[in-house]
């Protein structure tokens, strides 16, 4: 499968089309309206489901989750900015992000962020490759301090990682993040807006 998330969401934002799409929202509705007290407290999961599916939140998805839950704009806006979890501008399709804990720092996760900055040809961090595929971040803690040091790559765990391993994790990345994921997770997560979205199909 091609990765057409970013050049799906031109696609409709071309076409005046709504980005929190009518499967959208029957997955967000039938999966996490039955959970929670309010539609707003299902503001969360809507930021993640778009990103999700686009890679990123355009103003005009913050919007429409805003019309959705019943929010003010506003606020969805300053919760999306809060989370480092969430990205309001596209990044590369694979979103690359080292641990910078103390915990990792002493087994040298600095070495190994400016050796993929070297390897990536970028310059600083949160930059991404001129071909959109990589984009490199710190996080603050990945709560796996007794493997450190360790790395999301979207998002899969990498523990004990050197520069060597991920290096060639890099190298050997498929062309469609879709078709990279933890080895250890038995369930599919709907994507692309398939017929049956809204549950997790359990192996």
């Amino acid at each position: 499968m091609a990765w057409i998330a970013e050049d799906r969401r031109h696609q409709l934002h071309a076409a005046g089309k709504p980005l929190l799409t009518d499967a959208l929202k029957r997955h967000l509705a039938d999966t996490f309206f039955p959970r929670y007290p309010t539609k707003r407290a299902c503001l969360l999961p809507a930021l993640h489901i778009v990103q999700h599916e686009y890679g990123h939140i355009d103003p005009q998805a913050l919007q429409e989750i805003g019309e959705f839950l019943e929010i003010a704009p506003a606020e969805v806006y300053d919760t999306a900015t809060f989370y480092e979890e969430y990205w309001l501008r596209p990044k590369g399709k694979y979103l690359i992000q080292v641990c910078r804990s103390l915990a990792c720092e002493i087994v040298g996760s600095a070495d190994i962020i400016q050796g993929l900055l070297k390897k990536l040809d970028l310059d600083d961090l949160g930059e991404t490759t001129p071909d959109q595929r990589y984009t490199v971040v710190e996080l603050e803690c990945l709560g796996s301090c007794g493997t450190a040091p360790v790395a999301l790559v979207n998002e899969t765990l990498h523990e004990n990682i050197t520069l060597g391993s991920i290096g060639q994790l890099i190298d050997e990345l498929p062309d469609d993040p879709h078709d990279y994921g933890d080895p250890f997770i038995d369930f599919e997560v709907p994507v692309g807006n398939p017929e049956g979205a809204g549950s997790f199909k359990l192996e």
